[in-house]
C-alpha cells in the first residue's frame, strides 16, 4: 500500500501543515485534539489555518469518567458528528496514538482524508491504516485509512512528557518478540511473510536500541531517531498490508490488560509502557519454552526457531533498556497484579485468534 504524501520529521514541521493544506486546495478543515494537545499544537495550527484562508475548527475529544481520552464509540461519534456539521474536507489529527485512531476511523467513515501531526513519539501507529478501537469494551483493530501526510515537529516532540517518549521506546522494543512470533507463525502456521518487511522493521528496532542512551536523555537526536523508527515501523506495516511485523504476543498481553482496566473502571496506562513490559515477559517465557517444550516447534524448523529465540534479548536485558529510557519495567508499576498477569498469559492469544504466535501454540498444547 503506497504512501505518496510528504513525511516531515524536523524542527518547525508544524508550520508547514497550513501551506500544504492550502496547496491541496482544502477550504474547510477540522482539527482533532484533546485539551492537552490543543494547547501544545492545536491552537497554533488552527490560527495558522485561518491565516492561510482555510476554515478551521477544533474538536476537543472528551475524556471518559476516568479522565482518559480513549478510542471508543463515544469519541468516534463525537468526531464524526463534528466533521459532518462542519462539512470538513479533511481532518488533522493533533496528538498521540489514541487521537490518531479516532481520527483515522472518523475520516474513513465520512470519506475524507486525514493528516497526521504527532505531538509525542509514543507509538508506531501514526501512519498505519488499522485503527485499534474499544468497541463494547473489546479491543478490535478495524481497517480504516492511513494519513495523506505526516508532519512531526521535533521542537514539539522533544518537549513531550518523559513517560510518552519512554512508551514509544517500549513500543519499538516490542518488535523483538513480534518479529519472532511472525517467524514462528510463518514456519509453524503458514502465515504470509516478507523478508524485506522483516528486515525493515528490524533495522528500525536496532536503530532505537543503538541510541537508547540518547533517547533516555531526551536529546534532540535521540528523539528524532525514535520518531523515525516509529514511522518506519508504520511504513513496514503499510508495505505488508498487515501488522505481523509489529504486533505479536506482547501486544496481545497489552490489549488484554487494557480491556481489563476498562472493565474495572481504572485509568488507562500508556500503550507502549504495557508493550515494553509485556515484551520482557514474553521473551522470558519463550526462552524457557525453547528449553522445556521443544515439541511446540515443528521438527523441520526447530533448529531455526530455537536459534531465533537465542538471539532475542532476555527479559532482564529488555528491562534494562526500558529503565535506561526512563520507562517502567514491571507489571506491578502499571497496576497489573499477579492474577491478571497469569490470566493474560493463558487467554491473551484469543484476542487475535488468527495469529499463530508461540503463546497461542503453548496455550493450545495443553
Amino acid at each position: 500500500m503506497a504512501f505518496n504524501g510528504p513525511v516531515m520529521i524536523e524542527s518547525g514541521a508544524l508550520g508547514k501543515v497550513a501551506p500544504y493544506l492550502k496547496e491541496q486546495g482544502y477550504r474547510q478543515v477540522a482539527v482533532a485534539a484533546d485539551e492537552t494537545t490543543y494547547k501544545v499544537a492545536g491552537e497554533r495550527l488552527e490560527q495558522e489555518l485561518k491565516r492561510a484562508g482555510i476554515g478551521a475548527r477544533t474538536t476537543r475529544i472528551e475524556p471518559d469518567r476516568q479522565g482518559d481520552v480513549i478510542a471508543d464509540e463515544a469519541s468516534i461519534v463525537q468526531l464524526i458528528l463534528a466533521l459532518r456539521q462542519e462539512a470538513a474536507e479533511a481532518v488533522v489529527a493533533v496528538g498521540s496514538g489514541t487521537l490518531h485512531d479516532i481520527s483515522r476511523f472518523a475520516a474513513y467513515a465520512v470519506g475524507i482524508p486525514f493528516v497526521s501531526v504527532p505531538t509525542a513519539p509514543s507509538v508506531d501507529g501514526f501512519n498505519s491504516v488499522g485503527a485499534p478501537l474499544i468497541l463494547r469494551g473489546e479491543k478490535k483493530t478495524i481497517g480504516a485509512i492511513g494519513p495523506s501526510a505526516l508532519f512531526a515537529d521535533l521542537d514539539i516532540l522533544t518537549q513531550a512528557p518523559d513517560a510518552m517518549i519512554a512508551a514509544g521506546f517500549g513500543d519499538m522494543l516490542g518488535k523483538y518478540t513480534s518479529l519472532f512470533d511472525w517467524t514462528f507463525g510463518h514456519l509453524a502456521g503458514g502465515e504470509p511473510f516478507s523478508r524485506e518487511v522483516y528486515d525493515r522493521t528490524e533495522r528500525a528496532l536496532l536503530s532505537c536500541v543503538a541510541h537508547s542512551e540518547e533517547i533516555g536523555r531526551r536529546t534532540p537526536p535521540g528523539v528524532e531517531t525514535l520518531m523515525r523508527a516509529l514511522v518506519e515501523s508504520g511504513f513496514a506495516m503499510l508495505q505488508f498490508g498487515q501488522s505481523h511485523s509489529a504486533s505479536g504476543a506482547e501486544h496481545h498481553l497489552s490489549h488484554y490488560w487494557e480491556m481489563e482496566l476498562l472493565r474495572l473502571g481504572r485509568k488507562q496506562v500508556l500503550h507502549g509502557a504495557k508493550v515494553g513490559i509485556a515484551c520482557a515477559i514474553i521473551s522470558d517465557l519463550y526462552r524457557r519454552l525453547a528449553g522445556e517444550r521443544p515439541e511446540l516447534f515443528p521438527e523441520a524448523h526447530r533448529a531455526a526457531l530455537t536459534e531465533a529465540i537465542s538471539r532475542m534479548p532476555s527479559g532482564e536485558d529488555i528491562r534494562r533498556l526500558l529503565k535506561q529510557a526512563g520507562g517502567p519495567t514491571a507489571p506491578e508499576e502499571l497496576g497489573i497484579g499477579r492474577e491478571l498477569l497469569e490470566r493474560s498469559l493463558r487467554e491473551a492469544h484469543l484476542i487475535r485468534p488468527n495469529r499463530h504466535t508461540l503463546l497461542r501454540a503453548y496455550n493450545e498444547s495443553d
